[in-house]
């Protein structure tokens, strides 16, 4: 393995760390008006969350820097591509952290129901936005042979894509309800696992469907760079297996296998990109790749000595504190800060 596919490798580990993680946590927000009836209930839900939101948008953050040191041309040319796209996501992102950190400093209703409202629609568009660029990335934009994006935003909401967006919306919906089942108690666990299965139907059948699209409108199966073998049918069949732990009320197994279908999911997506990494709708050899798009050797090799370094520290204070934090919300007063 060269250091060009080592870092793809890397980069594709940190935005599939960010999906499963931060994943739940914009599901949770999307929940939080309707599964949370009172003042509360939807504290309960927030502290769900509450210790490790911000903790988990550092994966964003770690693969975002990572991409514009490894691979600079495609992050100079998926920021300006995707200009608004990302500007309306960071704008989400901004707008639920505000709500997280600012609903508790007034004691007011209308303050707090104002920003419980403004975490769900924090959590909604980029929940839905992440799909939508992750299907572009497999459709192709319009990239010319200069390697410059030429399109606009319209190109980037195709049905194609808008349907990857409602793949994405659905499925952190999903994992964000089974984790409330593990995090919290009654009233909001029996909610939440009616929520799931709610939400499991039309998660299943929108990425059952995105699958077949994804044969019918891009090249991805026939450029294969690495044939993904069983990883696919391995995410749809652990989305299926999801839904019957959830029915069966076995919560941890149904946060196992939404987890695993998260990471399969995404997986399949980098696996097939390879070795590119932004696919040209104008001519397939326009397209960006681990190659043309890479920093120089030098930069790679001091990159991967400072990730061996430091990666395992914070993969350990995460893990940390994941199990310092890792009681149950039952509703008791000194439990609730939000």
């Amino acid at each position: 393995m060269d250091l060009n596919t080592l870092w793809f490798v890397l980069i594709a580990v940190l935005f599939i760390g960010y999906f499963v993680l931060d994943g739940f946590d914009l599901g949770v927000g999307i929940l939080l008006p309707f599964l949370g009836k009172n003042d509360t209930e939807r504290r309960m839900i927030i502290n769900a969350i509450g210790p490790h939101w911000d903790g988990n948008e550092v994966w964003l953050i770690t693969a975002g820097g990572a991409m514009f040191a490894a691979f600079p041309l495609w992050y100079a040319t998926l920021f300006s591509g995707f200009y608004l796209a990302l500007f309306l996501l960071l704008l989400g992102l901004i707008i639920r952290g505000v709500g997280l950190e600012f609903r508790s400093k007034d004691e007011n209703p209308l303050w707090r129901r104002f920003w419980d409202w403004a975490i769900c629609v924090g959590s909604f568009i980029p929940a839905f936005l992440w799909g939508v660029a992750l299907a572009n990335f497999v459709r192709g934009v319009p990239i010319n042979a200069l390697k410059y994006f030429v399109g606009g935003f319209a190109d980037l909401l195709n049905l194609y894509a808008l349907l990857g967006g409602l793949v994405s919306l659905f499925g952190f919906t999903l994992h964000g309800a089974v984790f409330l089942t593990l995090k919290t108690g009654d009233p909001i666990l029996t909610r939440a696992r009616k929520m799931a299965q709610k939400v499991w139907w039309p998660t299943t059948a929108l990425t059952v469907a995105f699958a077949v699209a994804t044969y019918v409108f891009t090249d991805i199966y026939q450029r294969l760079g690495v044939n993904p073998g069983p990883v696919p049918i391995g995410a749809i069949l652990s989305l299926l297996v999801a839904g019957w732990f959830i029915y069966q009320k076995q919560d941890g197994w149904g946060f196992a296998m939404t987890t695993l279908t998260i990471i399969l999911a995404v997986s399949t997506i980098f696996i097939t990109l390879y070795p590119r990494v932004l696919v040209s709708s104008l001519d397939p050899n326009f397209s960006l790749t681990i190659y043309n798009s890479a920093s120089g050797i030098t930069t790679l090799r001091i990159m991967t000595m400072v990730a061996l370094l430091l990666v395992p520290f914070v993969l350990v204070y995460q893990g940390w504190s994941y199990w310092v934090f890792r009681r149950r919300i039952t509703g008791r007063q000194e439990e609730l800060h939000y």
